[in-house]
């Protein structure tokens, strides 16, 4: 299983000549060679996780794949069906096992409402939490996407998250708001977390992949 990091929160996982496209949002660029996508994952309404136009540029390019997201993005749009799902919920689109977890964005601010999030464990060795810090507990995680920036994340929350998940390798992302420096900064930080448990970090940028 291959898993590129794009701009952002984008993600793509490839497995057996299908591909899965996870948080396709309003800081990624159009995602190129879109014919093998059979499903896309968004963990929550917020538009730097997902816009029409890039679900629009899926469904000319597929006929029509599923999109699971949780209750919060299927209220927001009527012009598109969306299959919702929940923590606990598991769903086979072959050749990807999706097992949710979560619930709940990380939180802003007070004044700011809380919306649906899902973190998603892919095939059981793949894991992005979406703008949370859900762990996947007693899983055995190969390979964790890691958010590095966001107005909701502290670092210090961010290395406790990575901790308690222990992966075997570690990327950040969710990082178009951070400067060059700010990044770095991060990665290091995040990297840290990682060899606590023995494990790598890798610093991927757009267009890099990681194999599993």
């Amino acid at each position: 299983m291959r898993v590129t990091k794009h701009e952002h929160a984008a993600l793509v996982i490839e497995l057996d000549g299908a591909k899965l496209v996870v948080d396709p949002g309003s800081f990624t660029d159009p995602i190129d060679d879109l014919r093998d996508v059979v499903g896309v994952v968004i963990t929550h309404e917020h538009a730097d996780h997902w816009t029409p136009a890039h679900l629009e540029r899926i469904a000319k390019a597929t006929g029509g794949v599923p999109v699971y997201a949780p209750a919060g993005v299927a209220a927001s749009t009527d012009s598109f069906d969306i299959t919702v799902v929940a923590p606990g919920d598991t769903v086979r689109l072959e050749p990807f096992v999706l097992e949710f977890f979560g619930g709940r964005h990380a939180v802003i601010h007070e004044s700011i409402p809380v919306v649906d999030n899902v973190g998603v464990l892919v095939n059981d060795r793949f894991y992005y939490p979406g703008d949370s810090y859900a762990v996947p507990a007693g899983r055995d995680v190969h390979l964790l996407a890691a958010p590095v920036g966001a107005p909701w994340l502290k670092i210090g929350e961010a290395m406790d998250f990575v901790l308690a998940v222990a992966p075997h390798r570690a990327f950040g992302t969710h990082d178009m708001t951070l400067s060059v420096i700010g990044r770095t900064m991060g990665r290091e930080r995040l990297a840290w977390a990682v060899q606590q448990g023995g494990g790598e970090f890798l610093a991927l940028d757009p267009g890099d992949s990681a194999e599993i």
